[in-house]
């Protein structure tokens, strides 16, 4: 049965009929007709964001707390140019989200109209797919077709421009409607001769690791990927996106992999016979200098993007397919090949090579530079320890509790010291690199998943980029938990400032200029002089509070557990908890950018997998 309707009321209709539940926006000139249909009736709720960027990161959190594809509404021009970082940070990291803007009407498209852009021109290399619709009757079919791009195959971000005479048309509405996609087609199972080739490898090695990336996490694959592990008795390492695809408390684990990776996971892959790839890219941040990676190891490679397979690495054996359905084939084939006990017993010397270096080189757990940076900063707290203990306090009130960071030297710790059990539980930026994506990603992510404890860890850098949706979070109901990993620097360029850069500390003291004054200063009455004590700028626990945020300040390590349990009994409204940390602390390990894997620092002096110190650690 068909209704005429507005083009407008077909894109709230053709969202219900979707499934969707939460639309985060904030509208304008262009898209005011779709925003005239919203109204109590409405069957999905509308967030409504202080940033038309935040609406995109919260979109991205919220898919990927909940496997859903997230949705976000915005109007033309500056607000369509103020998603595309959103668009590229979620198409990077494979994430679902479909982002809908307004434009002006399609006479008017080309003539410089008033907030026009070509957002489709602007976004096509950013997205996964762009559309722009001009008649009101392709709604609801663009539509159905921008959920179905954004999520199956390799997720990604969908972007669809609708024009404001395309609103205002009319149409015959009906539903569901046909997609045309003739172009579009899927991969579930990859060729029998490349699985036949990946099984023949994986039976002749006798250093294999296995290295999980995020569309692991994507494919919902962690049952079939720990069975896989668990018949080749294999080391795991997992890519920054991976983190919970496969227990931290696991003894196959070896952690995150990477520029900030365990020495264990660089070394495995380092001295690996064979590396078998899982939804991953071979990112630069993972290989280091690419031709001095894993230089002895045959590759295998299963990827749902037949054009991530060999584009960084040449592979031995691609597996182009779902990786779910890639790893089912695999342990059915295993099932009836490998004697457990003979594999075990085959790899004993490849596990007491791991075992070493896990038990040599630990994580980094810095407490020294709490005395290091005494009087040089805000605070000494210890980074690491205090997110550590973040982690632990967070999963004593809700084992499903989210984490969510920002971009820097927090976001490596968290991802070092939190713990991860599960998979989509780890909310963050990953392949641009986005500073400021936590504080509304971390929105998303609760309004996702409402009933579990969303903790953000954020740095003073990142925070000033997007604190403003912490009014969001406060009045929408959204009662995040954001610790403040205050140590007034842009921590991770001072790290590389401090390591490569001879000191060099160059436009990164976020405090610079805000020591005080002494002099004079000119009122209507006339001169005053005096002095003025030194004061970070911003005052964070002002600003908390005047989102009407309960604020907390930590700067000694007796408070941080007592701050954290007030954070956690908070469940009316968002709670920022500022620590003031240490300003030497540094992240290692740390493979300088551009060099070999081979020359990971565990500290500033000690590179433990340099050619000579492997010889040593394999004696």
């Amino acid at each position: 049965m068909t209704e005429r309707i507005t083009g407008a009321k077909a894109i709230v209709k053709t969202l219900e009929r979707l499934d969707v539940d939460t639309v985060f926006g904030l509208p304008g000139g262009a898209i005011l007709t779709t925003y005239n249909e919203l109204n109590d009736n409405t069957k999905f709720n509308h967030i409504l964001v202080r940033h038309e960027q935040g609406a995109g990161h919260a979109a991205s959190g919220y898919a990927i707390a909940t496997g859903k594809v997230g949705v976000a509404m915005v109007t033309s021009g500056p607000a369509a140019t103020n998603v595309v970082t959103a668009l590229a940070d979620a198409n990077m990291d494979s994430v679902p989200i479909v982002v809908i803007t307004g434009q002006v009407a399609a006479s008017l498209i080309g003539t410089d109209a008033f907030q026009e852009a070509d957002i489709v021109g602007i976004t096509l290399p950013v997205t996964k797919h762009s559309f722009l619709v001009t008649k009101p009757e392709d709604v609801p079919r663009v539509l159905t077709e921008a959920f179905h791009i954004a999520s199956t195959g390799r997720p990604g971000a969908v972007l669809v421009d609708i024009t404001k005479s395309a609103m205002v048309g009319e149409l015959d509405f009906e539903f569901p409607v046909e997609m045309e996609l003739k172009g579009y087609n899927l991969k579930d199972h990859p060729d029998h001769q490349c699985l036949s080739a990946a099984l023949e490898l994986i039976k002749d090695s006798k250093k294999p690791v296995i290295y999980a990336g995020g569309g692991c996490v994507r494919a919902n694959a962690e049952l079939e990927l720990m069975q896989f592990v668990k018949l080749l008795n294999c080391p795991v390492v997992t890519t920054l996106q991976a983190r919970g695809v496969i227990p931290d408390s696991s003894t196959f684990a070896l952690g995150m992999v990477g520029m900030h990776g365990t020495i264990a996971a660089a070394g495995s892959l380092q001295e690996a016979d064979l590396i078998i790839a899982l939804g991953t890219r071979f990112s630069d941040r993972v290989t280091g200098r690419l031709s001095e990676f894993a230089q002895h190891a045959k590759f295998i490679q299963a990827d749902v993007d037949a054009s991530e397979i060999g584009k960084n690495r040449e592979i031995d054996a691609p597996l182009y397919g779902d990786v779910k359905q890639t790893l089912r084939f695999l342990n059915s084939e295993l099932e009836n090949r490998v004697d457990q006990h003979e594999q075990a017993k085959k790899l004993q010397p490849w596990w007491g090579f791991i075992n070493e270096l896990r038990e040599k080189y630990p994580l980094y757990l810095d407490e020294e530079c709490a005395q290091e940076s005494a009087g040089q900063g805000l605070g000494n707290l210890s980074p690491q320890a205090v997110i550590k203990r973040i982690g632990e306090v967070a999963k004593e009130h809700d084992e499903d509790a989210v984490f969510v960071a920002g971009v820097g030297q927090h976001q490596m710790w968290a991802s070092q010291f939190l713990g991860f059990e599960k998979p989509h539980n780890w909310v963050q930026s990953a392949g641009l690199g986005t500073m400021g994506y936590a504080i509304p990603a971390g929105m998303g992510a609760k309004a996702g998943r409402p009933s579990s404890d969303v903790w953000v860890v954020d740095g003073d850098g990142c925070f000033q980029m997007t604190n403003q949706e912490l009014a969001t979070c406060r009045l929408a109901g959204l009662p995040i938990k954001v610790m403040l990993i205050n140590n007034g620097t842009l921590g991770m360029p001072r790290q590389w400032q401090s390591l490569l850069y001879n000191n060099h500390y160059s436009q990164t003291d976020l405090h610079d200029g805000a020591d005080g004054w002494s002099g004079e200063i000119v009122r209507g009455d006339g001169v005053e002089k005096g002095t003025r004590e030194a004061k970070p700028v911003p005052d964070f626990m002002k600003l908390a509070e005047a989102y009407d945020c309960l604020a907390i300040r930590v700067t000694r390590p007796e408070e941080v557990d007592e701050a954290l349990e007030r954070a956690a009994a908070e469940k009316e409204r968002p709670v920022v908890v500022e620590f003031q940390v240490a300003k030497n602390a540094k992240v290692f390990p740390m493979v300088p950018a551009g060099e070999s894997n081979d020359e990971i620092m565990y500290t500033q002096n000690l590179r433990p997998l340099s050619k000579r110190a492997a010889k040593e650690v394999a004696r």
